[in-house]
């Protein structure tokens, strides 16, 4: 699907971020045990920086966002929610490709924690993270910037 693109995302798009976060993790959630209604929109409000984040629109409605928080020693990838209905589509692969794109060019790493069993971890190891640790829940990554 070619048809995407990101803007900066504003605090309004708030809600909308938490509602796609807790369908497009619930069944990761659930499958570990840590899914909560409550808790997976409110983790997101409590963590979301507009400054930092774009919504992604495909065909011009919102399909999704991430966010690229800087760090002292790396950038960390976060908020990566796609719609179900766009994932599979490369949307989520061409977001990567350009945000690692302008880490690459600045010499940062890139940073991120992924459910354990989650399909995305596909997606990332394929743009070049591997695995820093792992616990229980969660599996941290890290990518060097391509020379």
């Amino acid at each position: 699907m070619g048809d995407w693109e990101m803007r900066p995302a504003s605090p309004a798009d708030v809600e909308a971020v938490a509602e796609l976060r807790a369908v497009v993790l619930r069944d990761d959630l659930e499958r570990l045990g840590r899914y909560d209604p409550r808790r997976v929109r409110q983790r997101l409000r409590d963590g979301f920086g507009a400054a930092h984040t774009w919504v992604i629109e495909a065909g011009g409605a919102f399909a999704g966002c991430v966010a690229l928080r800087p760090a002292a020693d790396a950038h960390w990838l976060e908020h990566f929610y796609l719609a179900p209905d766009v994932q599979g589509a490369g949307i989520g692969s061409g977001v990567l490709r350009e945000l690692l794109e302008r880490c690459d060019r600045d010499g940062v790493c890139v940073r991120l924690n992924v459910l354990r069993g989650s399909a995305a971890r596909r997606l990332y190891e394929r743009h070049g993270f591997t695995v820093e640790t792992e616990d229980p829940v969660d599996v941290f990554m890290v990518r060097t910037p391509a020379m």
